[in-house]
């Protein structure tokens, strides 16, 4: 197993978030590398649906604002994981690992693949991917791509799953750093963000 030190070193190296290296690498997270409030995914999939209706220019604004809202101190250790959210060893399980890595539980990651990639999946169905109850599809690995941001090509090299031929459906552009960078946010910020959002909206369309 790869130290933590190690993969710190290479997570830039390798283009990719340090925690989503962890995850990878199946080596348990640090604390500091934890989502900063587990309360602020209620908030998420609100901003994430008010963010979609902006143009892309007001998208890397809100993305600006969330940058420069000030780090607060994480009040309570990283939460130990319910045991149904415990997942032996696959590639859907890093799937979920990896939504969790933004503040996504199963339910709000239904939320946010919804309004990025309109697939429509149950709370459960993600927690049956995670489990290996449910079988990754083209489809399935391409939305999961989408709220990630990670190509869909790269994903399917590491599963052999065969994706479609012609070009990908386009991103809505933003929206997969957005939960990037509001993943170090409290509730608080990130219910303020989805506000701003909103009114934002109501301006571009006013």
């Amino acid at each position: 197993m790869p130290s933590p030190t190690l993969l710190r070193r290479l997570a830039p190296a390798l283009g990719l978030h340090t925690a989503d290296l962890f995850q990878i690498a199946e080596v348990p997270l640090p604390d500091d590398l934890f989502p900063l409030d587990p309360g602020a995914r209620a908030w998420i999939p609100q901003l994430v649906s008010h963010a979609a209706a902006l143009s892309p220019e007001h998208r890397l604004r809100l993305r600006r604002l969330a940058q420069s809202l000030p780090d607060e101190a994480r009040e309570h250790p990283a939460p130990t994981l319910p045991a149904y959210q415990q997942y032996d060893p696959s590639f859907g399980a890093l799937l979920v690992r990896l939504l969790g890595n933004r503040n996504l539980d199963w339910t709000a990651s239904a939320k946010v693949l919804l309004v990025m990639t309109d697939l429509y999946l149950s709370a459960s169905t993600i927690g049956a991917v995670g489990h290996g109850r449910k079988e990754l599809t083209p489809e399935l690995l391409a939305g999961f791509g989408t709220v990630l941001g990670i190509p869909a090509n790269d994903l399917a090299a590491l599963t052999g799953i065969k994706l479609p031929t012609g070009k990908p459906e386009p991103a809505l552009v933003g929206l997969a750093e957005l939960l990037w960078d509001v993943r170090r946010l409290t509730g608080d910020q990130v219910r303020q963000m989805s506000e701003a959002a909103r009114s934002w909206g109501s301006d571009q369309h006013g």
